[in-house]
């Protein structure tokens, strides 16, 4: 398969029911869990379909697109998107800040599942003093210098080589304490955006 064909078809050559079902959902504004529970069936059952790990009856297909009116005929018409980018140059990364605090995005991320970012934060360069909160889960790796991460009421500073991980709806900021410039990869799923 070429990477400008069409993403209709899975790994295994078949009809790609996940992706399908993972673009209709997101195109209603839908988490999984929420399709879900609209839908009457389990959050298990929605992921494991979009990971194509479980190839639903068309009954239960059905059912979960009838529960946001996407009727079954318009579902198996569905062209999908091509095959996204994989590599990136660093001049092709998304800038969605610049300043003391440079934030680079890879790729475009409402068409995945995770976002994934290339920080610089020059010394004294901080997110806010409004802590930020949303729905999702995020990591990093500290590259270079130093950088104080508070996470709902622990702080630490990690240096070069130290990570971080937790749940984004705890309220967190990150902030350059150090005296050179601070660069951090990270990531976050679902995306923020």
């Amino acid at each position: 398969m070429h990477a400008t064909e069409n993403a209709a078809e899975s790994a295994e050559g078949g009809f790609d029911v996940g992706e399908r079902l993972r673009l209709v959902r997101k195109q209603h504004g839908l988490s999984q869990r929420a399709l879900a529970v609209k839908a009457g069936v389990t959050h298990s059952l929605v992921s494991l379909i979009e990971k194509n790990k479980v190839s639903p009856s068309v009954a239960s297909l059905k059912k979960i697109l009838e529960a946001i009116s996407y009727p079954l005929t318009d579902f198996f018409a569905l062209t999908l998107p091509p095959v996204d980018q994989i590599f990136y140059r660093a001049d092709e990364l998304t800038p969605l800040s610049t300043g003391a605090l440079t934030l680079l995005q890879v790729g475009d991320a409402k068409s995945h599942s995770v976002q994934i970012f290339h920080e610089f934060y020059e010394p004294g360069a901080d997110t806010g003093e409004t802590m930020l909160s949303h729905e999702a889960e995020e990591g990093g790796v500290v590259v270079a210098g130093e950088l104080e991460v508070t996470v709902g009421s622990q702080t630490r500073i990690l240096k070069k080589g130290d990570a971080f991980l937790f749940d984004s709806r705890l309220p967190h900021r990150y902030r350059n304490v150090g005296n050179e410039r601070c660069e951090v990869v990270s990531a976050v799923t679902p995306p923020y955006l």
